[in-house]
């Protein structure tokens, strides 16, 4: 597998742009040049990355989330 990362990432496993063996390799995000911890889903081409908002759940259990728009850098952390 090439070190390319994709346009769009999901940490969802329910989402189309989930990938497990990517995720495993440990992905980190830039936004607006500061990093990011708590990002659910990112998207580069539309400059967007949807993060989880605190504690809240919807009615199916699962984290709220809110998208924030910017500049969006992903890059493999590194395993030293």
């Amino acid at each position: 597998m090439s070190d390319t990362l994709p346009d769009r990432l999901s940490t969802n496993p329910n989402s189309p742009h989930y990938n497990e063996e990517l995720l495993a390799k440990g992905i980190g995000i830039r936004f607006n040049g500061a990093e990011k911890t708590n990002v659910d889903e990112y998207c580069v081409s539309e400059g967007w990355v949807r993060v989880i908002a605190g504690n809240a759940k919807d009615r199916f259990g699962n984290p709220m989330t809110i998208k924030l728009k910017g500049k969006v850098e992903p890059y493999l952390q590194s395993t030293d």
